[in-house]
């Protein structure tokens, strides 16, 4: 791709457009639960460069991880969407969650390495959907978690 840099800030800022969409009431809910589970992927992103599981080739600033603008755009604003959109219906978050998971292990992680961006160096691309549903479960039993605690106290 010819300007690979470009495509990473779009990933970054398209996502952030539809944040108003969402309403205040739903990102009050569910930010604190995508911020939990962003932090998670952080800590994820140094367990894999320290075991190579994946690779960047491009990235935004030498001192930001690769991943960082996939964790603060896309990463982030979807899981509030998915969240808003599905919390109350786990099996209707699962699945819309099983889809997604897909959509980016398969034809976007080919997309990546076809853009010279990333690519995956010792995890196989059912590792890394597997990674995915752990974090979904994770996101979910956070937010679960948080509307128990609220119920509790208030």
């Amino acid at each position: 791709m010819r300007h690979p840099k470009f495509l990473l800030i779009a990933m970054l800022f398209l996502p952030w457009i539809t944040v108003p969409l969402l309403g205040k009431k739903e990102i009050k809910k569910f930010l604190p639960a995508s911020l939990f589970i962003s932090c998670v992927v952080i800590l994820e992103s140094y367990i894999a460069r320290k075991h190579s599981w994946w690779w960047f080739y491009q990235k935004l600033h030498p001192k930001l991880i690769g991943e960082f603008l996939l964790i603060w755009g896309p990463f982030l604003i979807g899981s509030m969407w998915i969240l808003k959109l599905t919390y109350g219906k786990f099996f209707t978050y699962m699945i819309s969650n099983l889809i997604i998971d897909t959509i980016f292990t398969y034809p976007f992680v080919y997309f990546l390495q076809k853009s010279g961006i990333s690519s995956l160096v010792r995890l196989k691309k059912y590792q890394l959907s597997l990674l995915f549903f752990l974090k979904s479960m994770l996101l979910y039993g956070f937010q679960f978690t948080i509307e128990k605690t609220k119920l509790v106290k208030g």
